[in-house]
């Protein structure tokens, strides 16, 4: 492990990590928020699942600075008494999980399609590129919102695990598309280098060609988009969330405590909503640095 990791930082792109600040910064406010989520039993105060340790009583209590505050409540509660600290870290799971699975998910259907697509050409690349086309042609909220409305209506009553399996399916269904015409466009110039070309020769099959020779050479642009991607469906779960059509009122994401929140901002509990605000802009805007800075790593011309 240590030998890879050294391996890594003497490459081009550790390089390039370790001479970019604010690429740095990134990851580390993006492995804190990833380590406070994956270990939130152990690191959050409180456990806001649980209902029967819940007070209504100190409900909407102001952060431990403010008057009204306590230190057993550091940024305050919402209007179920759920501590809003705990709720943002538990929140912060379901938002990674989501976002990085409707990515994962999107990824995988969107490099299927483009290797098709711009490897075998014809009917099958006019077919499927017009359905990209058709997809383009919708706002990606609005899909997403729609089929996370329908579903929820055909599932009223769903365990929670079918909502989110939902939610997933309805971003994962307007994100695979770019991965498609991305991968499709690589695909196009690779198939006609002298590799291939070799590869056919020799009587490789067109499917192992895909993978082990078209596929490697194609995932660079893909792997910045992803990352990228991932910050764009943390916001679309919150907004979502925050519509009513997302996760289920439950659970303490990050776009349910916005909109909770939304209620009681101007009667003077501004807590509530704006820390879930200021922690979905802190991940997405790290997020996105990450991804900034891949695209610049990966990119021989800027080296």
């Amino acid at each position: 492990m240590k030998k890879t990791l050294a391996l890594w930082l003497d490459s081009d792109v550790g390089h390039s990590f370790r001479s970019s600040p604010v690429a740095m910064l990134a990851a580390a406010i993006a492995f804190v928020c990833i380590f406070c989520s994956v270990f939130a039993g152990w690191v959050s105060p409180h456990n806001p699942f649980d209902l029967a340790a819940l007070e209504l009583g100190d409900a909407r209590l102001p952060p431990a600075w403010e008057a009204e505050g306590t230190r057993k409540y550091l940024l305050g509660t919402d209007d179920q008494g759920r501590d809003i600290l705990s709720a943002l870290i538990y929140g912060a799971r379901i938002s990674l999980v989501v976002g990085l699975v409707s990515v994962m998910l999107s990824v995988i259907v969107g490099v299927l399609f483009g290797l098709l697509a711009g490897f075998w050409g014809g009917w099958l690349d006019a077919f499927l590129m017009r359905v990209c086309d058709v997809m383009l042609s919708f706002p990606p909220i609005l899909v997403a919102l729609l089929i996370a409305g329908v579903g929820r209506a055909m599932f009223p009553n769903a365990h929670d695990s079918v909502a989110f399996g939902v939610l997933i399916i309805s971003i994962s269904l307007t994100g695979w598309v770019q991965y498609a015409r991305t991968v499709r466009g690589s695909t196009l110039v690779e198939r006609n280098k002298e590799y291939v070309q070799a590869a056919r020769v020799t009587g490789v099959s067109p499917w192992r060609i895909m993978v082990r020779h078209v596929l490697p050479n194609v995932m660079g642009p893909v792997l910045v988009l992803a990352t990228i991607q991932v910050a764009t469906a943390i916001i679309t779960e919150a907004t979502l969330s925050f519509l009513g059509v997302g996760v289920p009122p439950t659970s303490p994401s990050l776009g349910t405590l916005i909109r909770v929140g939304n209620d009681y901002l101007f009667s003077g509990e501004w807590w509530i909503t704006v820390f879930p605000g200021a922690m979905l802009v802190l991940i997405a805007l790290s997020v996105n640095l990450l991804g900034d800075w891949l695209r610049d790593a990966l990119n021989p011309r800027l080296r």
